[in-house]
């Protein structure tokens, strides 16, 4: 177990989009990063290379957030390779595209992948992290959510009620959680990603932003700002939902 003092991220989901720029981030800053993935082997490969082109050190784990019992094997890795974790982003997430006007459309095994994922993922995670979390001098968590966790609108029910209640949860952690780990989350608008690019055209992502005060979709890198600020820009922010959206919530 070597670290050489490096502070130390574990970035679930890292394999590409948000994450992958929230772990070559983090490794600019000096961090040592943990990238985390599920099926993405390939991408998540790409990112380790990014993060040690940084200079910094890369722990490859594969575990799916669902599963308490992979998480416990991730945290163990981590512990045996750095003996510390200074900062959590919960980003990786789910959801299947679905008019929520189709009310049969939303299935019951799909509520419970999206629900798997994006709620009980996260606390999973925090929970199996908090014994290397309260080692360090000044934790962090950032969830990534989404502004369809505030307004409603986005892939599916489902997905929206999921954030929402991540957007919630990370009220309730911040609580018990202080004054020694920090819980906060970003909730991004429309990001340029391969998410959304596979269920419409670029020009058709631009439009749906048009009418934003800043009428564009988010690129990684953007919500990448706002993770970074989270985790080490700020010391008294904790409880906080910051929408990084153009201006489509106001």
């Amino acid at each position: 177990m070597t670290n050489d003092g490096n502070r130390v991220a574990l970035v679930t989901g890292s394999a590409t989009g948000v994450g992958r720029a929230c772990a070559v981030r983090f490794a600019r800053l000096g961090f040592d990063v943990v990238v985390n993935y599920s099926k993405s082997e390939a991408e998540a490969q790409e990112t380790v290379s990014l993060v040690e082109a940084a200079g910094q050190r890369a722990l490859l784990c594969r575990c799916n957030v669902r599963n308490d019992a992979e998480i416990s094997r991730m945290m163990e890795q981590i512990s045996q390779e750095f003996g510390r974790l200074d900062v959590l982003v919960n980003n990786a997430a789910m959801t299947y595209f679905v008019d929520h006007a189709d009310l049969d459309a939303m299935t019951e095994e799909k509520w419970d992948d999206i629900l798997a994922v994006n709620v009980k993922g996260p606390f999973f995670v925090t929970r199996a992290a908090l014994p290397l979390l309260r080692k360090a001098e000044s934790a962090a968590v950032v969830n990534v959510s989404s502004v369809a966790g505030i307004a409603g609108a986005g892939s599916s029910i489902a997905y929206c009620a999921s954030k929402g209640a991540l957007n919630t949860m990370t009220k309730s952690l911040a609580r018990v959680l202080g004054p020694t780990v920090r819980v906060n989350s970003v909730c991004p608008g429309p990001i340029d990603s391969r998410w959304l690019l596979s269920q419409m055209s670029a020009d058709e992502l631009q439009a749906i932003t048009d009418e934003y005060p800043i009428p564009r979709p988010a690129q990684p890198d953007d919500i990448a700002d706002t993770v970074i600020f989270l985790a080490t820009g700020t010391s008294l922010t904790t409880g906080q939902l910051l929408a990084v959206d153009g201006g489509r919530t106001m």
